[in-house]
């Protein structure tokens, strides 16, 4: 089975725990069962920021504390975001989607070889068309 990758939208599902009953809730239980890593983008701090920014997510502390107790209390792992996967980023076949952040997640689940769960509806297109492997959440 393939390390999981968490995009920023199964990280912020999972925080809140809904997500714990899910089939995406499961893959993540099993691969913390078999210690296998559970990792999350460092862009999704800047979405995070992002959204907190624009109003689209209300937190009770800073973004980056919330991601940093998130990830530790989860026990996630952070992905590599190097040059190679910032400039995959840029020629992901067939995707057309321009947000940067999708982009990168993207290019790191293609790079590392990880199944993304998510529950962005342009991710899990692009897994179906086989660029990606993914799991909805």
């Amino acid at each position: 089975m393939s390390p999981l990758l968490l995009d920023t939208c199964a990280l912020i599902f999972f925080a809140s725990s809904e997500g714990e009953a899910s089939e995406a809730g499961a893959a993540v239980q099993q691969a913390h069962e078999t210690a296998q890593a559970v990792m999350v983008s460092p862009i999704s701090a800047w979405e995070i920021g992002l959204l907190v920014a624009r109003g689209r997510l209300n937190l009770l502390m800073s973004p980056l504390r919330w991601f940093e107790q998130v990830v530790e209390r989860a026990g996630l792992s952070l992905a590599e975001l190097t040059p190679e996967v910032l400039v995959a980023s840029s020629f992901l076949p067939g995707f057309p989607h321009r947000d940067p952040a999708d982009r990168i997640i993207a290019a790191t689940a293609r790079e590392y070889g990880y199944r993304l769960i998510t529950r962005d509806r342009s991710l899990l297109a692009y897994a179906r068309e086989g660029h990606i492997q993914a799991l909805s959440c």
